[in-house]
């Protein structure tokens, strides 16, 4: 198998999480360039990746003006501004990988799709879920008939407490005109994913949500005003307070991983200290400008008449430990969790098939995380590939070896099934913001 090149076009925790296939399996994957208008996301990349400086770039349309050097680009800049730099790859004939969403609007999202599909080039969506191998386990007992037809799934994202906190009250997801709403942002992929295990024609869609929590009306008394959690008088008690999720963890435990990394470039006390009295990350939660919602439930039907439900929950325990049901009218599937079976290379997911017919339960272990994977391989893998799972492992791993192999069919995300997943969730925000059924058919 030949090794494909790549450029990343945006260096932050996306395009880095993928890139970093290339440390593990140089032989597969080699990073030949870089595009970040932060100059020290591009020096950690050049430095990492041996990438010369001739083919380190402020801005991807240096790399646009540029005869092609590569295969590939990762695609993972804002949500807002993937039509632009997706449009002119495609018609340099790169192979895309793109960061969900496709973008924050429905008619550049068509566009986008439309223009890589009539330049034949392979465009991977970062639906990452659909690369999950519990997920895939689900999906290929559905296919196979074991549970018979499909009457109903119920499928949950527990964003988690600090996640929200963080991601969606003081971060970069935080502001609909900055980024997109809420169920674009975080659980695209979600849809998507009930829709390939649907497999069928939806509907009609409906779907209920608001920011319930996150306002200022909500702030405790006790907090008497504050604006930013150093100084607040209820800092050390407040679940969602910035010196709890970002400051602690440091001094406590040195960690300078996610989230912490992401309000500072170099973690250490200081850093954080001043991220906190100076940055978006230290206000309070309840005095951001944040207008996403922290809940939403959607409901979909599908022609047959069956039907689907999705919660997105920004308040829980669990972080982004998906829980699914799926019944059917032989059987029902469960993916169950045990946080305490996770390590960086196990995720902890079973699959648990129940037959009506048998009355007996056949569990699945052995789809929980990339763990057999990449020792059959003899490699080793690090927390950079581990996210989601690691689903992220397999989305770069299937991407790599569709251009290598030139084979399509490794890419489970690509532009027609993507699009239509796309547009469903754009059209449950419709009916949520109309208060109404959205009929589809």
């Amino acid at each position: 198998m030949r090794r494909v090149d790549v450029i990343v076009v945006g260096a932050g925790q996306r395009g880095a999480a993928y890139a970093s296939y290339a440390k593990y399996f140089p032989e597969r994957l080699r990073v030949v360039g870089v595009a970040d208008p932060r100059e020290f996301y591009r020096n950690k990349f050049m430095s990492e990746y041996g990438i010369p400086e001739g083919n380190v770039f402020e801005d991807w349309k240096q790399v646009a003006a540029r005869d092609k050097f590569a295969d590939a680009v990762v695609i993972s800049t804002p949500d807002a501004v993937h039509r632009d730099p997706a449009v002119a790859f495609a018609n340099l004939k790169y192979h895309i990988l793109l960061e969900k969403p496709i973008s924050t609007r429905l008619d550049e999202c068509a566009e986008i799709t439309r223009v890589c599909k009539e330049n034949d080039i392979f465009l991977s969506v970062g639906h990452v879920l659909r690369y999950a191998p519990w997920n895939r386990k689900i999906k290929e007992l559905i296919d196979s008939g074991e549970i018979g037809d499909v009457v109903n799934i119920q499928h949950i994202e527990p964003i988690g407490f600090q996640h929200v906190a963080h991601s969606y009250v003081r971060g970069n997801w935080s502001v609909e005109a900055k980024a997109s709403f809420s169920l674009l942002a975080k659980s695209c992929h979600d849809i998507d994913l009930i829709q390939w295990w649907m497999n069928k024609k939806c509907a009609r869609v409906s779907s209920f949500g608001s920011l319930f929590h996150f306002k200022t009306s909500n702030q405790p008394k006790e907090a008497n005003g504050a604006t930013r959690c150093v100084g607040c008088n209820i800092k050390n008690e407040c679940p969602y307070s910035a010196t709890r999720i970002y400051l602690d963890p440091y001094v406590e435990k040195k960690h300078a991983g996610w989230p912490v990394n992401v309000i500072t470039e170099f973690p250490d006390i200081e850093s954080i200290q001043v991220a906190l009295k100076e940055g978006p990350y230290g206000r309070c939660v309840y005095h951001c400008d944040n207008d996403v919602l922290d809940q939403q439930t959607a409901i979909l039907q599908y022609d047959d008449g069956s039907t689907g439900t999705f919660s997105m929950i920004g308040h829980t325990e669990k972080q982004c430990e998906r829980e699914t049901i799926v019944y059917g009218t032989k059987g029902e599937i469960r993916l169950v969790h045990d946080s305490t079976k996770v390590t960086e290379l196990d995720s902890g997911f079973t699959v648990d098939l129940y037959s009506f017919v048998t009355k007996e339960h056949t569990v699945f272990s052995d789809c929980g995380g990339i763990g057999n994977d990449v020792q059959s391989a003899g490699k080793g893998i690090g927390a950079d590939l581990a996210n989601h799972g690691g689903a992220d492992y397999f989305l770069i791993k299937s991407f790599v070896e569709a251009l290598a192999l030139n084979d399509r069919s490794k890419i489970l995300t690509g532009p027609d099934d993507t699009m239509e997943s796309h547009r469903l969730v754009f059209e449950i925000e419709k009916a949520r913001k109309e208060n109404r059924v959205v009929e589809l058919l």
